[in-house]
C-alpha cells in the first residue's frame, strides 16, 4: 500500500506501508477521494490542526471510501459499504466531553491529523467514525461530508431565522456550503461577496440570491443595490483574512450575528470596533470542528439537499499531494481532491 506521509513543514514522502487489518471495533477502508482542507494548508506550513500533529503521519481528514473488511463486533457498516469518515475522536471523560462540549475535548485525536487518514490507499478507523452513504452520490461528494458537517455546526451558532438577510463573505467551498445551508434555514436572501468572477457564477448557480465583488466599490452600496438594505442580519465569514473580517463588520446591521468561521493564521489579530459592538448589540461567534453534526451532513447529501459537484474544480493523484495543496491555495480552485487510487 502507498501513503503520502507528512514529515514536517513543506515536506511529504510517498511510502509503502501496511495499514494493518482491522481490530475489534475497527473498519478497513479503501480510500477513494480525499479533500484538501484549509487545515491541511495550515499543517503544511507548520501550524497545528484540530489536534497536535506528530510526523510522520498520513494527513487527509475529509475523505470517503469503500469498506474492505471489518473487525470483530462491528455493526455499523459491512464490507462493500460506501462510507464517509468523521475524523474527530473524543475521550468522552474530560470535563468538556461530559458537559456536552466535546469539540473542546482535552484529549482529542483526529484521523488525518494525528492518526493516518485519507491521503493513502487504505486506512483503518473506529467503526464509530465510518458513516454509510448512498453510493449513487459518488465518492467525491461523499468526501464533502466532513466540511459540510463543520458548516452545519457553525451555522447553528447564528440561529438564522425565516426572512433574514444573510451575507456570506467568501465564495470558496466553505462559503458555498454555508450559503446553501442558510437557504435551507429559511433566509429570505443570501448574498455572496467574492472577488473571483468564476466563484460568483457558481454561487449563483447554486442558489445565491445575488453576488457582489468586494473589489468593485463599497460592499454596502452593492448590497443596497441588490436588496434595498445596506447591512445584513447575519454575516458568515469564510475567508480567514482580516480584510474579510473587516468586511463582515462593515456589513453588520443593528443586532446582527457574525460567524467568523474560517481558519485564520495562528497569530492573526483584528481590532474590534468597540463602539459599534456596544451600540448595535453585535453578536460574534466562532466555530470549531463538527461535534455531532456528521450524520446531519450525510443525511443532507444523501437527500440531494446540498449540491457539491460544481465546487470540485481540481483532482490529483496521490503522488501529487503537494501540487494539490498548492492548487488549493490558489484562487483558480474552489475544492481540490486527491484520488488515492490513481
Amino acid at each position: 500500500m502507498k501513503g503520502n506521509f507528512f514529515l514536517g513543514a513543506h515536506s511529504f514522502e510517498l511510502r509503502d506501508f501496511d495499514p494493518g487489518m482491522p481490530g475489534p471495533g475497527e473498519v478497513l477502508i479503501r480510500n477513494m477521494a480525499a479533500g484538501i482542507c484549509g487545515t491541511d494548508v495550515h499543517i503544511y506550513h507548520g501550524s497545528k490542526g484540530s489536534a497536535d500533529v506528530i510526523p510522520p503521519v498520513v494527513l487527509g481528514h475529509e475523505y470517503s471510501g469503500v469498506v474492505e473488511a471489518v473487525g470483530e463486533g462491528v455493526v455499523t457498516v459491512k464490507p462493500g459499504d460506501c462510507v464517509t469518515v468523521d475524523p474527530n475522536i473524543y475521550c468522552g471523560t474530560c470535563r468538556f466531553c461530559r458537559n456536552g462540549q466535546k469539540q473542546f475535548c482535552e484529549r482529542m485525536g483526529a484521523i488525518g491529523v494525528n492518526r493516518n487518514g485519507g491521503f493513502a490507499e487504505k486506512s483503518v478507523v473506529p467503526q464509530s467514525q465510518a458513516f454509510a452513504m448512498n453510493p449513487e452520490i459518488g465518492f467525491e461528494a461523499m468526501a464533502m461530508a466532513e466540511p459540510l458537517a463543520c458548516c452545519i455546526h457553525g451555522i447553528e451558532q447564528v440561529a438564522i431565522g425565516s426572512g433574514d438577510l444573510v451575507c456570506v463573505v467568501g465564495g470558496g467551498a466553505i462559503g458555498l456550503l454555508l450559503m446553501q445551508l442558510a437557504r435551507l434555514r429559511g433566509a429570505a436572501q443570501v448574498i455572496v461577496s467574492e472577488p473571483v468572477a468564476a466563484r460568483r457564477e457558481i454561487a449563483m448557480s447554486l442558489g445565491a440570491s445575488g453576488a457582489i465583488d468586494p473589489t468593485s466599490g463599497s460592499v454596502n452600496d452593492q448590497l443596497e443595490a441588490l436588496t434595498g438594505r445596506r447591512c445584513a442580519d447575519v454575516i458568515l465569514e469564510a475567508v480567514g483574512k482580516t480584510v474579510a473580517t473587516q468586511q463582515a463588520f462593515d456589513l453588520a446591521d443593528r443586532g446582527a450575528r457574525l460567524l467568523l468561521f474560517s481558519v485564520p493564521e495562528p497569530d492573526a489579530t483584528f481590532q474590534l470596533p468597540m463602539f459599534k459592538l456596544f451600540q448595535h448589540e453585535l453578536k460574534i461567534y466562532g466555530s470549531f470542528i463538527n461535534p455531532d453534526s456528521h450524520l446531519q451532513a450525510v443525511n443532507l447529501l444523501n437527500a440531494g439537499k446540498i449540491q457539491v459537484a460544481p465546487m470540485i474544480t481540481h483532482r490529483y493523484p496521490l503522488a501529487q499531494l503537494e501540487d494539490a495543496i498548492q492548487m488549493q491555495m490558489s484562487a483558480q480552485s474552489i475544492k481540490v481532491l486527491v484520488l488515492p487510487q490513481q
